[in-house]
């Protein structure tokens, strides 16, 4: 099956969803090139923008204990044609980071499926995010994605 890859960094907002201990997340990627150069002086990482259009994500996220939730969303790239479903797998952490004004967290989604060049995918996503005090997200999310 062949594989698409691919690491985006999403910026936008978490906002209560109405409901209690919900929230949704809405944010956007710009084409990218994402490096790591390891060297004499230890690891450098850079992110910098790329030719090309942008991907959407939209979730909706479940907190299920103090430190712990699930989620369910969409990330749309381009124009809508194509997009992947996912969900959590387990649960996703999220917890104070050394910055106060910031939350750190993690997650594990599966692809449940797709359309467009997404048509019965399967794979998983990583992301690693921070969640500011005033609801701001950067998302920075690892993708490997079978598709038929």
């Amino acid at each position: 099956m062949p594989q698409i890859i691919f690491n985006l960094q999403f910026r936008g907002a978490a906002t209560p969803a109405g409901e209690t201990g919900v929230m949704k997340a809405t944010t956007s990627a710009t084409s990218c090139r994402m490096e790591t150069i390891m060297g004499p002086d230890g690891v450098a990482g850079t992110f910098s923008p790329a030719d090309g259009g942008l991907a959407y994500f939209e979730s909706e996220v479940r907190v299920t204990s103090k430190e712990a939730f699930t989620e369910s969303g969409t990330i749309t790239f381009g124009e809508g044609d194509d997009f992947i479903r996912f969900s959590t797998v387990g649960q996703g952490h999220l917890s104070p980071s050394v910055d106060p004004n910031h939350m750190h967290g993690a997650v594990t989604w599966r692809v449940d499926g797709g359309e467009g060049q997404f048509a019965g995918a399967t794979g998983l996503i990583t992301s690693n995010f921070l969640l500011s005090d005033t609801g701001e997200v950067v998302d920075h999310q690892f993708g490997l994605v079978f598709v038929k």
